[in-house]
């Protein structure tokens, strides 16, 4: 059972513009639900905001999600976005060195100790 809190895409009136509040893992025991969730708000609004403020937790499956979001938005002619990345959502695009990729602005962080 998942402990991902539901929470309907926001909606603008012109529906053009959509945003999506993942919250709490985002790992391979979400990713059934996330993937459902991601491309349903995909396929109603003409461009999504994904919100990851709220995301505690993420794995290989939950960034292999945030890349299909992206590259089924192009693939319709729609935008997605990931916006407000939490700590562990930074930490792991760092880890893949998905940054560009993604192609979303992310949090300038200090250096981490022991590294140039």
């Amino acid at each position: 059972m998942s402990t991902q809190k539901r929470s309907a895409p926001k909606r603008r009136a012109d529906r053009a513009r959509a945003t999506l509040a993942l919250q709490g893992p985002l790992t391979i025991y979400e990713a059934r639900e996330a993937k459902a969730r991601l491309i349903g708000a995909l396929e109603r609004a003409a461009s999504l905001d994904i919100d990851l403020a709220m995301v505690t937790e993420i794995d290989t499956a939950g960034v292999q999600l945030l890349v299909l979001a992206k590259t089924e938005a192009v693939a319709a002619g729609r935008s997605a976005r990931l916006v407000n990345h939490s700590p562990a959502v930074l930490d792991a695009i760092d880890l893949y060195r998905l940054g560009a990729f993604l192609g979303d602005p992310l949090s300038v962080r200090p250096a981490r100790k022991g590294t140039s």
